[in-house]
């Protein structure tokens, strides 16, 4: 399978510090790469209601958001959530893809776990302090969603910024950015598995 990867944009504004991070990162990768960019506050998906112990699970129409999500989530073979650092974790618009994840399991005829074991998950995220282990919960729900489906998971790349374009400042984010989807990314494990 050729790669692919599915940029999942978190913000809920447009060109934000951490969408830059992610189009610098992106602007690395071979030309033959696909890519697919998906500005979740331009898609928004309705409340999440949790219906694991219900039977009627649907495949959601490919004509609305979690179709959109949901088909492109599986046609990527690298998933990049881009998610602006709001209060220590990601953001709403974020957190409400991820909590699609777990309906998409209960989906007749998607095997959701199983499709996703062996893919990608990757992470860029902004934040408005020099501190980075600050991004320490978005960094464990990133990895743990990935350790859960059996992906791998290739860290997050962090940027400093809080005012628009702050992140063009932060030379040491920009050249890890250059590199940061040319590393292997290891098979993501619970922090309390042993490797």
């Amino acid at each position: 399978m050729n790669r692919r990867f599915l940029f999942v944009l978190g913000s809920s504004r447009p060109d934000g510090n951490t969408e830059l991070l992610a189009r610098e990162a992106a602007a690395q990768l071979p030309a033959e790469v696909e890519q697919q960019w998906i500005r979740l506050a331009e898609h928004p998906l309705p409340d999440f209601v949790d219906l694991r112990h219900d039977s009627d699970h649907v495949r959601p129409p490919a004509d609305t958001t979690a179709g959109l999500l949901l088909d492109s989530t599986l046609a990527a073979t690298d998933i990049v959530i881009a998610s602006p650092l709001y209060w220590y974790s990601v953001s709403g618009h974020t957190k409400r893809y991820l909590d699609y994840w777990s309906a998409w399991l209960r989906t007749p005829g998607v095997d959701f776990k199983a499709t996703m074991a062996g893919r990608t998950l990757w992470g860029i995220t902004a934040l408005a302090d020099r501190e980075p282990s600050v991004a320490d919960p978005l960094v464990g729900t990133l990895n743990n969603s990935a350790a859960y489906l059996g992906m791998h998971f290739g860290g997050v790349l962090l940027g400093s910024g809080s005012a628009p374009g702050d992140v063009r400042e932060d030379t040491d984010a920009l050249t890890r950015a250059k590199t940061f989807f040319a590393q292997e990314a290891p098979l993501a494990r619970f922090p309390h598995q042993r490797a």
